[in-house]
């Protein structure tokens, strides 16, 4: 249901918080209230001036998406704001497109993780960031390009990738990574990177073409991982992965299961990767 008077609110408030500058209007006359004046709004949503006065009164028609978008992009909405405004219109807002765009706090949470793995990657299992130790335990993840960044290609189309998981398991993470990917390709359908992969995937890949007939459907959140590493032999790690209020980026902070000794062989790598590290500089 469309909430008029929080609506008509909205729109007035955030007219208001604008100068003509900030949309590349001349700044003109002095204006004797701050902020746009709905003539100017109106032009800059591609509306009457007096449908768009209707909305600020509460009176009118129920607005449409275009025009609740038009209204967003005139009011220099973000994302949130935009969202808000057509939740108030009584519509359900546009899918928020996956960016690469890592947030500074999710960066300064990611760093406070020191004693484990963790990289940030996005919807499409392309890692953005990973820290030291996950340099260590996962591998590098600089020295890949293309398609080669985003681990599901790697995954079903080389099969070096799968050294450091025993043979056992690949079925089991095969079957997770493509219920992953149909989970992105249904929230996010349409758009030509998820559809390019998902494609290309199908194409190179007979294993992941018989997975993605089957229309099975989960987002990860969490998983048991062996990982066979050259140093330290099996390690036994949950993975737990946190995701974005988008659902477009995901931190994957990789622990020690209980029971195991990982703990002793993640500290064992940490003076291992320091030692590494430092005769390279």
């Amino acid at each position: 249901m469309i909430d008029r008077a929080g609506l008509a609110d909205f729109l007035r408030r955030r007219r208001e918080l604008l100068r003509p500058s900030d949309v590349g209007l001349p700044d003109g006359v002095r204006r004797r209230t701050p902020g746009l004046r709905r003539d100017e709004v109106a032009q800059l949503a591609g509306m009457s001036t007096d449908y768009y006065a209707r909305l600020e009164q509460c009176r009118g028609a129920h607005p449409s998406e275009p025009i609740v978008a038009a209204l967003a992009r005139a009011l220099r909405c973000d994302l949130d704001e935009r969202d808000h405004l057509f939740h108030l219109a009584g519509l359900t807002p546009p899918a928020r497109r996956a960016g690469r765009h890592i947030r500074p706090g999710l960066i300064s949470l990611a760093d406070r993780l020191t004693d484990v793995p963790v990289r940030i990657c996005t919807d499409l299992h392309e890692v953005l960031w990973q820290n030291a130790l996950a340099d260590v335990v996962l591998g590098r993840e600089d020295r890949h390009t293309g398609r080669a960044r985003i681990a599901a290609w790697r995954w079903f189309t080389d099969p070096a990738s799968r050294a450091q998981a025993p043979e056992e398991d690949w079925p089991r993470l095969s079957a997770a990574l493509a219920g992953d990917l149909r989970a992105t390709y249904s929230r996010r359908a349409g758009d030509d990177d998820v559809v390019d992969l998902v494609h290309g995937l199908v194409r190179r890949s007979p294993e992941f073409r018989t997975l993605w007939e089957r229309h099975e459907v989960a987002v990860r959140r969490s998983d048991r991982k062996r990982l066979l590493h050259p140093e330290v032999g099996m390690l036994h790690l949950t993975c737990e992965i946190l995701l974005t209020p988008e659902e477009d980026l995901k931190l994957l902070a990789f622990f020690p299961t209980e029971g195991t000794d990982a703990r002793e062989k993640l500290d064992l790598l940490r003076v291992i990767g320091t030692q590494n590290f430092r005769t390279t500089v």
